[in-house]
């Protein structure tokens, strides 16, 4: 036993020297678009460059085993039709790699109009664009779209329309003040405990009510740099109160494995920090990016948790219920966010069924976004009684875990303020005169302030 634990030692040192010495030259060297290098395509065995901690914040350094075989996913009949139809010389295993679906996105007016047919709106919109977020859209993400209605839910999320050209009183291109509480590039520090660390400008796919719009993109997917995250990590080792940090971008699951477990184990190995988040819509747009390998990487640096964006019930495919059972599978809590969209989710019914959908694929809904107001954003924002109406539709209707928190990320840097329907109607005496979510009023014997509970 003695024998073998030396061995397992000396083992260990050889790949810790391994990666001090070739680990952050590997990572500059990957190729900026598709993030990450080509070697771990479905289909090849793998190698991971990047050891792995198993015990919180110090231990020994293993490598990732990997993993043979093509990790397959059932494919829904729309994702079959697309392929056979605008992609007959992909392979199902290609259709299934996700660096396939990433270098095969539709970048411009000729790709898109192949498989949609363009309103004038939607046309010229793709060849007068001018501004910042550009146009991306999967394969897979594609094969959801109606080709026929631009009034499409999807559709509209991710095709740009002439609508984005208008811009009106109280568009900002950073509304939220996030650059005002940076103190370093890719930190925002606005609550005490907690930063979001912005780690990529890059997505598969680009909504185009993105919050970031300023930032991710054509600029965004090669923009981010290893001094900016060692900076980055530096302040936040350095910032003994932050106790909580939060990946995003951009998303965070569009770069490498090893690009991802190196910020993870950094981050994992800073004494204070007890939890990490990952914000990503990928599990929607691309969801043969949760691979058995990134999953089990995952699984190594808990408590991690992971916010899916998520926008409407047609994006809950196979694919995408698959992709959440393999994070949920790694032991990996699941929530949602969603930004309430005008003609697009705004309806108790719609939204219903999102959020029960959600919950059958072990994801629970967290927070309802009111559209932030960046710039050309308009045509999405609906009145913020809108958002009451549908908490109020579900609130009681149904189960507590399927009603999400609706927020307002208040503009110029207040942070999330939740809003609720007013159930509190007044009082009566000592009574507090509450409403049901029938519409009935119930009388509660509230104690007033300052009196201390008898003792007997």
């Amino acid at each position: 036993m003695r024998l073998v634990l030396q061995k397992a030692g000396r083992i260990s040192s050889i790949y810790r020297e391994a990666y001090e010495q070739m680990g952050i030259e590997s990572l500059l060297n990957e190729e900026a678009e598709p993030p990450g290098s080509m070697t771990d395509c479905i289909g090849h065995e793998q190698t991971n460059l990047f050891p792995s901690i198993h015990t919180p914040h110090r231990g020994p350094l293993v490598l990732t085993k990997p993993v043979r075989g093509v990790p397959r996913f059932q494919h829904s009949s729309k994702a079959q039709a697309c392929r056979r139809r605008f992609f007959p010389e992909a392979t199902e295993n290609e259709w299934n790699n996700w660096r396939w679906q990433l270098r095969h996105r539709i970048r411009d007016v000729q790709g898109l109009s192949r498989i949609l047919r363009l309103s004038e709106s939607e046309f010229g919109a793709l060849t007068r664009h001018t501004g910042p977020l550009p146009l991306a859209i999967t394969p897979y993400y594609a094969s959801l779209l109606d080709p026929d209605n631009p009034a499409h839910s999807l559709r509209r999320a991710v095709v740009p329309t002439l609508d984005e050209c208008v811009r009106t009183t109280g568009e900002e291109d950073d509304p939220l003040a996030e650059d005002h509480d940076s103190p370093v590039p890719g930190i925002v520090h606005r609550y005490p405990d907690r930063v979001l660390f912005l780690v990529t400008g890059s997505c598969s796919a680009y909504c185009r009510y993105c919050t970031r719009s300023r930032m991710v993109g054509h600029q965004g997917e090669c923009g981010f740099s290893m001094e900016q995250w060692e900076k980055a990590i530096d302040y936040i080792a350095s910032t003994p109160q932050i106790r909580d940090v939060l990946l995003s971008g951009g998303d965070p699951l569009t770069l490498s494995d090893e690009k991802l477990e190196w910020l993870l184990m950094r981050l994992h190995r800073i004494p204070h920090i007890e939890m990490l988040r990952i914000g990503t819509k990928t599990p929607a747009v691309l969801p043969q990016r949760i691979t058995p390998e990134l999953t089990r990487m995952l699984k190594r640096y808990h408590p991690l948790w992971i916010s899916i964006h998520a926008t409407h019930p047609d994006e809950l495919t196979e694919e995408m219920g698959q992709a959440c059972g393999r994070l949920a599978d790694a032991g990996i809590p699941l929530g949602s966010q969603t930004v309430l969209l005008a003609g697009i989710n705004d309806q108790v019914e719609t939204m219903r069924r999102l959020v029960h959908g959600l919950l059958k694929i072990r994801v629970k809904p967290y927070y309802l976004y009111q559209c932030d107001p960046i710039p050309g954003s308009s045509h999405f924002r609906t009145p913020v009684s809108k958002g009451l109406e549908i908490i109020e539709g579900l609130r009681g209707h149904t189960t507590g875990y399927a009603v999400p928190s609706y927020v307002i990320d208040a503009p110029g840097g207040g942070g999330k303020i939740p809003l609720l329907p007013e159930y509190v109607i007044g009082k009566d005496g000592n009574d507090l005169l509450l409403r049901n979510y029938e519409g009935r009023t119930f009388r509660y014997p509230d104690r007033p302030e300052g009196t201390a509970a008898a003792i007997h």
